[in-house]
């Protein structure tokens, strides 16, 4: 079977070690086995979440390192390693990986009247938890990754349409990587942790306990708007012409190229507005941040956030 034309496995019987889109579909089955079995051992449900950061970055690795390093597959594998190695970062420095600790979502998920029955639950466990989120990380890196394999060894390998995903990519990572660290340096400033100085110009926001300055006065998540632009950005390369940097058919032969990215997009159109619905619960104030700014694409402020009603002193 040739490289352009290969296919995941459908079977044991069918795996080739000589073909990454075998290999990374083993490991992904072994990565969802594991955090399933993890789950029934600790009663947790965050295991996937603490791989969410690692498992893209090996399966690009795999098709660089079977493709001989060529050109195209290095780079994009090297794109994901360092958005690997970021979100990786901010996820420890919050706690992710300590024992014990869940996405605070999970246990309210859990609550659902349509989940609340075990067998239900195990249900959910098994389908979506485990094995669709993990398939879901396949596809948003491996489905390009297996195009772009399928492209190696051309002259010219590196085209402009390359480049062009290759800033997009780096421009959205960067602009994650600024949301995640002004919501750090909030939420520390906020529970008032040694060597982070609150801000005077955010009294506002430390009362309401949610952030609504910087890039957060533009966009509710700018975070899961640069984290779904991200891996658009990451699909480009796979409707790059090793040739003539045209777009090739190969996007509509080989439509995993881009699927991830697109079930990742679905995936947070479910995903933000639960998170909201929990949040609002918690802060009041949050109904008014909603009616002003945009929910994820980065838009001029629909109005201005009433002051709030109760601000909290600041230290001198």
């Amino acid at each position: 079977m040739s490289p352009a034309t290969a296919m995941f496995p459908t079977s044991i019987e069918s795996l080739e070690w000589s073909n990454p889109d075998h290999v990374v579909s083993v490991a992904c089955a072994a990565f969802a086995a594991w955090c399933l079995v993890a789950s029934w051992v600790t009663g947790t449900h965050s295991h996937v979440d603490r791989l969410w950061s690692i498992t893209p970055a090996v399966y690009a690795g795999i098709y660089a390192y079977m493709s001989a390093f060529d050109a195209r597959c290095t780079l994009m594998a090297s794109l994901v390693a360092v958005w690997g190695a970021r979100l990786t970062y901010n996820f420890a420095r919050k706690g992710g990986y300590r024992a014990g600790e869940q996405d605070y979502r999970w246990p309210v998920l859990r609550e659902l009247a349509i989940l609340r029955n075990p067998v239900a639950w195990q249900i959910f466990n098994v389908s979506f938890i485990a094995a669709y989120q993990h398939a879901l990380l396949l596809l948003i890196s491996a489905g390009p990754m297996s195009v772009a394999f399928a492209m190696r060894g051309n002259q010219r390998n590196l085209t402009g349409a390359d480049l062009v995903a290759t800033g997009c990519f780096v421009a959205f990572l960067a602009l994650e990587a600024a949301a995640d660290q002004q919501q750090w340096r909030f939420q520390q400033a906020k529970r008032e942790v040694a060597g982070f100085a609150r801000e005077r110009r955010a009294r506002d926001d430390y009362a309401r306990g949610f952030l609504t300055r910087g890039l957060f006065k533009f966009s509710r998540h700018p975070n899961f708007f640069a984290e779904q632009c991200i891996w658009f950005s990451f699909a480009l390369f796979a409707v790059c012409h090793g040739n003539d940097g045209v777009f090739s058919r190969r996007l509509w032969l080989a439509p995993r190229g881009g699927l991830g990215a697109v079930l990742l997009a679905l995936l947070f159109q479910g995903s933000t507005p639960f998170t909201e619905s929990i949040t609002m619960k918690k802060y009041p104030a949050y109904a008014a941040y909603r009616k002003c700014t945009s929910q994820l694409v980065p838009l001029p402020p629909f109005g201005t956030m009433p002051p709030a009603s109760k601000p909290r002193k600041l230290r001198d």
